[in-house]
């Protein structure tokens, strides 16, 4: 058996490529991270808007 699947984990003289599992997995992990800084992104933004709109004197509270 000279397979690169043949069971024993190693493949002879080749480089071993990631699973499908694990590429999915990192994409998911970059997705989660994506979401999050752009929500990030987005409340502080907001914060910064109100607070220049409340220095300006738009907004009477």
């Amino acid at each position: 058996m000279t397979e690169a699947g043949d069971g024993d984990g190693e493949a002879d003289g080749e480089v071993r490529r990631p699973s499908v599992a694990a590429v999915a997995r990192d994409r998911r992990v970059w997705l989660i991270l994506a979401v999050v800084a752009g929500l990030l992104v987005c409340c502080c933004s907001a914060v910064v808007g109100t607070l220049i709109a409340l220095s300006s004197g738009l907004l009477s509270a």
